[in-house]
């Protein structure tokens, strides 16, 4: 039993983390085993994201600081719940919870908040195809790239036409 010194850095802790987060998606682990747990766990892990179990009524006084997900998850804590909180970016633990429930249907992905709106599953799967911030950034990069590549290329094209046709002539007199 917690004693309520303990309850009090319980929701000291989960607000500091909820203050952390872009985002935090609440799912339900009825059904999944520890190992099934654990392996969730590391792999939410290199994204900068963590995956806290929490009780229900620790969860509601520490969201009470934020309103931001005060509004949007105070309705759905009910049942066994965990907090996944995504510190960077927020598309790559949903693609982690969308393909993690897909394998292990235990694990239910109730709803999310990101930016004080409250995302339901379809809108959070929805996030999980989005590109991630790696991949975007190779994208602007490929894209601010290619204007000084077509430079390059169509400066190369005069002195290439020159060489290709002093070849031919060479071809043809030599013929």
């Amino acid at each position: 039993m917690f004693t309520r010194e303990q309850k009090s850095e319980e929701v000291a802790e989960i607000s500091k983390r909820f203050a952390q987060a872009k985002a935090a998606f609440l799912v339900d682990f009825k059904g999944l085993d520890v190992e099934k747990v654990t392996s969730l766990r590391k792999l939410l892990t290199p994204m900068n994201s963590e995956m806290k179990v929490v009780k229900n009524t620790l969860a509601l006084r520490a969201i009470k600081e934020h309103e931001s997900y005060d509004g949007a998850l105070r309705d759905h804590f009910t049942g066994n719940n965990a907090v996944v909180f995504a510190y960077e970016d927020v598309s790559a633990p949903a693609k982690a919870l969308a393909a993690f429930s897909k394998t292990n249907e235990a694990l239910v992905i109730k709803t999310g908040a990101m930016d004080g709106k409250n995302l339901n599953e379809a809108q959070i799967k929805y996030l999980a195809t989005l590109p991630g911030k790696d991949e975007l950034r190779a994208k602007l990069l490929g894209t601010l790239q290619a204007p000084s590549q077509k430079f390059v290329s169509t400066l190369n094209e005069v002195p290439s036409s020159f060489v290709r046709l002093l070849a031919a002539y060479r071809d043809q007199k030599g013929a």
